[in-house]
């Protein structure tokens, strides 16, 4: 991992667990009783999600471009994205510019022979589930990249969704959030006709980091303190100084939100973006781990170096909430709240293409500044991001953006002026 802060992962993981748990039980004190409470709270959560699906109302709250620009989102919707976590931002680029990003990117791909030269890693980050043809393409450099990235309109999405954070708490502040950094990510191109097994439901931003480390068990203070009622998702106390275990699925960043950017048109049932829109699952994921019927040396199954996975097993009371996004066009986004469950559908004979840019938004702070600085660093040869295996495809490629594709603001995420 170059150019990012990480912790050792401990050389005893069994033990560590064990004492981990050993010390957050005590803290919590009765943790059956509480695990109890949260488990009510989060019945009456899904059945809620449920019923609104059932009725054909929307789960996912959709606002227009134009009113996050103006200001004017209204408040049932700002109330909408704060209990659910998701948002779709429609039309935060035009239709035209995101399909002529989509043909750019193809054009990018084929004059540098990527189909022909690529070839499959398994990085472990799903258990072991790499495809022969990617339908994640480890690019990150293109012109359309940088040009979504550093866009003005990009700009006023991510502080809209930067402003549901408290970003001020316990006497400190701990991030900017009218100022973004850059967090470079890849792109997804899945073909039509292709079939895809999708991905199981799990959590990013760390796994068994977030029973572990000193820092997320203050962003977690009240849950493991036994008031978990306080717990609030949207506080950023905390969050700013965690560094995961190195590995390669571990996020440098404090990603307020992860999202992508459409490239194409999507329907719900064509293998998209799930998520279980509750953000305070969380507090009961983390104390589920600690029931009695889980072996002492074991977080639900939580392995560093894997996304933190969900099932069926231990969190069956969360994943009837699982819900696709609505449909979406080319210039729409998508965005989920860095803690999120979510999981990608399954689908076979894909109709169309199934595009995307992963933008998320990384707002400015020192973490996030010291790990886009790398990335700048990294984009000066065209080297994969510190974040993923590297695979450095582009080094040599043609037509990769270059300094001067850059404005102010994207120097500025960089971390280049």
């Amino acid at each position: 991992m170059h150019g990012s802060a990480t912790t050792a992962v401990p050389a005893d993981a069994g033990a560590a667990i064990r004492e981990a748990k050993a010390q957050l039980r005590a803290r919590i004190g009765d943790a059956k009783a509480v695990i109890a409470e949260v488990e009510e709270s989060m019945r009456a959560e899904v059945a809620s999600v449920v019923a609104a699906r059932e009725a054909g109302r929307p789960v996912w709250p959709v606002v227009d471009f134009g009113d996050v620009a103006a200001c004017t989102v209204p408040a049932d919707a700002v109330e909408a994205i704060r209990r659910r976590g998701c948002a779709v931002v429609r039309a935060t680029f035009p239709r035209g510019q995101a399909e002529g990003w989509d043909a750019a990117l193809a054009r990018y791909t084929e004059e540098n022979r990527f189909a022909e030269t690529y070839r499959a890693i398994d990085d472990g980050v799903f258990g072991g589930l790499a495809a022969g043809k990617p339908s994640i393409y480890p690019i990150y450099w293109s012109l359309p990249q940088m040009q979504a990235r550093q866009d003005d309109r990009m700009s006023a999405v991510r502080r809209f969704l930067n402003s549901f954070w408290k970003h001020e708490s316990q006497g400190r502040v701990w991030f900017d959030p009218g100022r973004d950094t850059a967090y470079p990510d890849r792109v997804r191109r899945r073909a039509p006709g292709a079939n895809s097994g999708g991905l199981s439901p799990h959590t990013d931003s760390g796994s068994v980091e977030r029973w572990l480390l000193p820092a997320y068990q203050s962003v977690f203070r009240h849950v493991y303190s036994g008031n978990w009622s306080e717990y609030d998702p949207w506080d950023g106390a905390y969050r700013t100084e965690v560094h995961e275990f190195a590995s390669t699925v571990m996020c440098s960043a404090f990603r307020s939100f992860q999202g992508w950017t459409a490239l194409s048109d999507m329907t719900p049932d064509q293998g998209v973006l799930h998520t279980v829109p509750i953000p305070s699952a969380m507090a009961y994921l983390l104390l589920r781990a600690l029931q009695d019927d889980v072996a002492d040396d074991d977080l639900c199954g939580a392995v560093n170096g894997q996304a933190l996975a969900v099932t069926d097993r231990h969190h069956a009371v969360l994943l009837p909430a699982l819900t696709p996004i609505p449909a979406v066009g080319p210039g729409d986004t998508v965005w989920w709240h860095a803690d999120l469950i979510h999981s990608v559908g399954a689908v076979t004979g894909q109709r169309g293409w199934a595009n995307v840019m992963y933008i998320p938004a990384a707002p400015y702070c020192e973490k996030n500044a010291a790990y886009a600085r790398a990335c700048g660093q990294a984009f000066l040869t065209g080297a994969s991001p510190g974040d993923f295996a590297a695979e450095d495809y582009e080094t040599g490629w043609t037509g990769r953006a270059t300094v001067d594709d850059l404005s102010e603001t994207g120097l500025k995420q960089l971390g280049l002026q």
